[in-house]
């Protein structure tokens, strides 16, 4: 699934939108995408110059957005908004940096009604990047 299929699904736009593709879709069950880490990506001017490293808030909000993806995809939610309403258990434990191709995994435990719970992890490459707990609404 290309950037502009992603952009049909879920409403986040450049310079927000942190996902470049989707490679692999379980549908209502997980969902594998991927962030390209480009030197010129907004958030590097101020974080950090000289030192380039991708906000650990922003890899969380890739994995959210992944996860946004994955619930609109389903017929019941069409035309609905996802909302990030929590996080627990996260941890990072690389950084991130221009050059990098950013995986993102999703998998969705629990969904009732409007509010659900997925565990997520970015990496690059095989290295774990950050692993994380997140709770949505849809609204």
């Amino acid at each position: 699934m290309s950037r502009k299929d992603i952009e049909s699904i879920i409403p986040h736009r450049d310079p927000f939108l942190l996902l470049d593709k989707v490679v692999k879709v379980d549908y209502g069950k997980r969902i594998k995408a991927i962030k390209y880490i480009k030197e010129d990506d907004p958030y590097f001017k101020g974080h950090f110059p000289g030192s380039p490293i991708m906000p650990g808030v922003l890899i969380i909000e890739a994995i959210a957005q992944a996860g946004a993806v994955l619930m609109l995809m389903m017929p019941e939610n069409k035309g609905k908004l996802v909302l990030f309403a929590g996080i627990d258990k996260a941890r990072f434990k690389r950084i991130v940096k221009p050059g990098d191709e950013l995986t993102i995994e999703l998998e969705l435990k629990n969904s009732r009604r409007r509010i659900g719970r997925a565990v997520g992890k970015a990496m690059v490459g095989k290295e774990i990047v950050c692993v994380t707990e997140i709770l949505f609404a849809l609204a």
